[in-house]
């Protein structure tokens, strides 16, 4: 067998990754052209790369078919219920920082609390006759974060585009969504909520609980893992 690494195929968050692994000594490199979904990994023995979506690795790594691999925390708190019981966070990489966020029309001026928010809603399915809609592509994170925070009568609507733009297309009141500097949101005219931080999200190195190592295995891991001054 072989410890297999997976970081993202494709984008910025894969030269990231590249240079964050370059600077502790270790090289990663595609195999081929960029069609090519394997590469090496060079600086440690028995180390293969894997390039996958940033999406598909918490499944990977959740299904043991990856030792070791690079995505955003969002993706996997998200894509993974007990998350901790599947993978292991190693470190934070320093990049790839963005925030889950809930936003509301800048126009609602007396809407800027989640308290706020539960009182809207009340009093918009009083008066519409149906729940107020959150469009988000994170309905696990947002769903537990607004029940903790005792938000009802709203309802969840899958937005797998611009989700700052489905309160101006009229397909949903609010919005949860990914953000790092707000502007994008500023520009659609809304609103982070001052209490509305669902999660601090960066790209993360976890490990997967699931994956088998053997003794030769065990060594590969332990020496990458030295190497990037992680044991």
């Amino acid at each position: 067998m072989t410890v297999k690494l997976a970081v993202p195929s494709k984008g910025r968050m894969m030269e990231q990754c590249a240079d964050w692994f370059a600077a502790r000594g270790v090289r990663l490199s595609r195999s081929g052209t960029e069609r090519e979904y394997s590469g090496a990994v060079e600086g440690v023995e028995g180390v293969a790369l894997v390039l996958l979506s940033a999406g598909e690795i918490p499944r990977e790594l959740a299904a043991g078919r990856v030792h070791l691999g690079v995505t955003g925390t969002d993706l996997v708190r998200e894509k993974l219920a007990r998350w901790e019981r599947r993978v292991e966070a190693l470190a934070g990489l320093g990049f790839g920082r963005a925030d889950l966020v809930i936003a509301v029309p800048q126009a609602w001026v007396d809407v800027d609390t989640l308290d706020d928010l539960d009182m809207a809603a009340a009093a918009f399915r009083e008066a519409h006759g149906h729940r107020l809609r959150i469009a988000t592509k994170y309905h696990r994170l947002v769903r537990e974060f607004l029940r903790a925070h005792g938000v009802a009568d709203y309802r969840l609507v899958d937005s797998q585009g611009a989700t700052e733009g489905t309160v101006r297309n009229l397909t949903a009141e609010a919005i949860a969504d990914i953000t790092s500097t707000g502007e994008t949101l500023r520009a659609n005219h809304l609103k982070i909520l001052s209490d509305g931080l669902v999660l601090q999200s960066e790209a993360t190195l976890y490990r997967s609980r699931a994956a088998p190592l053997d003794a030769v295995d065990g060594e590969s891991m332990a020496a990458l893992l030295g190497a990037l001054g992680l044991v």
